[in-house]
């Protein structure tokens, strides 16, 4: 029974994976399987793939398959999966699958299995990967606002502030009522400069030249006058 159910499941395989199964040995076959993985806009690395390597014991599936995990020949390096340091974990990660199933075919659920545990696998790197990432923008914000917080405000430094506040405040009020004083006293000036006589503006040299010409004709004048008197 085991040879016939044996080449069952194999038909079977062949119709699931007809270009990811292929033939190894006349009892021995593997299946490509990729992975499906996140990786970012600027990487171009294709998915990585790796190989299960399925050997039947006689007695299978009473007895659990002989399996192998490798990846294709020249395969790109993949950085967050190494299938010679990670096959351990990942074989024992199909141990669950293969106690379930003993007695029935198990090779679709253990391609299954397998193509999970990897990408679980690659995924939790990548997740330790973007935590480290996170962490370090995490402190670098950090950073950035502990610039923008100013000194932690106590009642005393409230009270400092408010005391340089209204000093600074009554200061400018002072100049304030300075300038005022000034400006009223320049405008009374001008106007008591406008009031002022002829004479008066004369006497503070404040007079132009038509007004010393005006007082000198003025002065002619009369000293005609009085000679014509005494001519008389």
């Amino acid at each position: 029974m085991g040879r016939e159910e044996q080449a069952e499941e194999r038909e079977v395989l062949d119709s699931i994976f007809p270009d990811e199964i292929q033939d190894v040995s006349a009892s021995e076959y593997r299946v490509s399987i990729a992975l499906d993985v996140q990786q970012s806009d600027e990487d171009e690395t294709p998915d990585p793939v790796i190989l299960l390597n399925i050997r039947y014991p006689e007695a299978y599936p009473d007895e659990a398959p002989r399996l192998d995990i490798t990846q294709p020949p020249n395969a790109p390096r993949y950085d967050h999966l190494d299938i010679q340091n990670d096959k351990a974990r990942l074989l024992e990660a199909l141990e669950p699958t293969i106690e379930e199933s003993m007695g029935m075919a198990m090779v679709f659920a253990l391609v299954s299995a397998l193509k999970d545990a990897a990408e679980l696998l690659v995924s939790e790197r990548l997740g330790a990967i973007q935590a480290v990432k996170d962490v370090e923008s995490a402190k670098a914000e950090e950073e950035e606002n502990r610039k923008f917080e100013g000194e932690k405000v106590t009642r005393e430094s409230f009270l400092a502030w408010r005391e340089g506040f209204q000093r600074e405040m009554a200061d400018e009020a002072a100049r304030r009522v300075a300038e005022v004083e000034a400006e009223e006293k320049k405008k009374r000036g001008a106007r008591e400069e406008r009031k002022l006589t002829g004479k008066q503006l004369w006497q503070r040299g404040l007079a132009g030249n038509t007004v010393e010409e005006e007082e000198d004709e003025g002065d002619d004048a009369l000293e005609g006058v009085q000679r014509l008197r005494v001519d008389g």
